[in-house]
């Protein structure tokens, strides 16, 4: 094989932190390739109406130069934004990633990847028409859609009864039909909103005692002992989303259970502040209900429920969507096969990366959330993009300079 027939980076998937990736890449002058649909997870897996979690100042595509910001997306297209206070709806942000992937002059292979292998000092990417694409680095940056989850109560029934709330995007079609949203975060309540507002007969089923909701932004013009008291960051307010958010290389020298533990739960469950006057009063939640047991009925189903002061309970709908979450897991990236699976440490069956991302198979990096035991729950988020892609991009872009340096361009 010649040297000439390699691309430095393969990247695999083309979302907010994929997109980021190959802006910093070109600009560096780094040769790569990038495979998957752009914005995917936002375009397919995310219901129309829906508004972004973030605040506008944190919802950014991380480029070199700073130019390519959701605030001059929205002022070259004559769309509202508010760094605080202004919920950034998912439309306005699918097509801000469309621009700065155009603008950037980003090119896209929307050829899935179905498998990578380390094959001596490169990785073979095979795509799903059969090509392979030779590579010197790898870096995953897969969605969170291969990571939904529905309780395992639920899975066994037909996908006609009960789904994850990441296989919709047109909740309209639930119009005058009864439906049982499961979960109590940001995704279940806004489900729920949506479906009602659309004419769905909607209700919840939320284990835990209360919702949670998080406050209204704090504006950054306040005297500054408030500041420092309960500071405002890209994930929220208060000193521990202040420490999340703007220091995950910190973050790293927690314990390693601790890190686990803070990655899974920190942040949540919870709903936007905006979000409230949507759903209180507006359908029945119902709190302290877990799910016992679901079965079909006909064309129904039923959910037997254990309520705390009600003893138990049985539920029936034309359909149950389980809004509960995206847990990272390694094993659910099938194109990361057994031969290349085995080699990697992990922790928490995620993998395990060093601070510039790398694996520990050398050449094979992961961003995102599957990282997020050992960056934080800020790689959950569109926020912590900035983060990666500068430590991924400039380890890269130094792997790249030394090659140079030793054998010239084409080694």
């Amino acid at each position: 094989m010649n040297d000439y027939d390699l691309v430095d980076v393969a990247i695999v998937g083309a979302g907010p932190y994929g997109l980021s990736l190959a802006a910093h890449l070109r600009a560096n002058g780094v040769s790569y390739r990038q495979f998957g649909v752009p914005m995917g997870l936002w375009r397919t897996a995310m219901p129309r109406g829906m508004y972004l979690k973030s605040q506008g100042f944190a919802s950014n595509l991380s480029d070199p130069d700073g130019t390519h910001s959701l605030r001059n997306f929205c002022r070259e297209t004559g769309r509202t934004y508010a760094d605080y206070g202004v919920p950034v709806s998912l439309d306005t942000f699918v097509s801000y990633g469309e621009w700065f992937r155009l603008d950037r002059g980003l090119e896209v292979d929307e050829r899935l990847v179905t498998d990578v292998r380390r094959r001596d000092e490169h990785f073979d990417l095979t795509l799903a028409d059969g090509e392979q694409v030779r590579a010197r680095n790898v870096v995953v940056a897969a969605g969170v859609e291969h990571f939904a989850r529905l309780p395992e109560v639920l899975e066994d029934l037909p996908t006609e009864l009960c789904t994850h709330s990441s296989e919709h995007t047109d909740l309209s079609v639930f119009q005058d039909r009864e439906v049982i949203v499961v979960g109590a975060g940001q995704s279940a309540l806004e489900t729920a909103a949506l479906l009602h507002e659309h004419g769905a007969r909607t209700q919840m089923l939320v284990r835990a005692d209360g919702l949670v909701w998080n406050g209204r932004p704090l504006l950054p013009d306040r005297p500054l002992l408030q500041r420092m008291r309960e500071p405002e960051a890209g994930l929220g307010s208060g000193l521990s989303t202040w420490f999340y958010s703007e220091h995950p290389r910190l973050f790293r020298r927690l314990p390693k259970q601790t890190r686990v533990y803070r990655a899974r739960t920190a942040l949540g469950p919870a709903g936007a502040w905006w979000l409230r006057e949507r759903v209180e009063g507006k359908f029945p939640v119902r709190l302290s209900h877990g799910i016992d047991w679901a079965a079909q009925d006909g064309h129904r189903v039923r959910l037997g429920v254990r309520a705390n002061g009600h003893g138990r309970r049985e539920f029936e709908a034309d359909h149950v969507i389980g809004a509960t979450g995206y847990p990272p897991n390694l094993a659910r990236l099938s194109f990361v096969g057994p031969q290349l699976r085995s080699r990697l440490s992990t922790l928490a069956g995620t993998p395990r990366v060093g601070r510039d991302f790398q694996s520990s198979v050398p050449g094979l990096f992961f961003v995102g959330a599957v990282v997020a035991p050992e960056h934080g729950p800020v790689m959950r988020f569109v926020y912590g993009a900035d983060y990666a892609v500068r430590q991924v991009s400039g380890r890269l872009s130094a792997l790249r300079s030394r090659r140079m340096a030793v054998g010239g361009v084409g080694r």
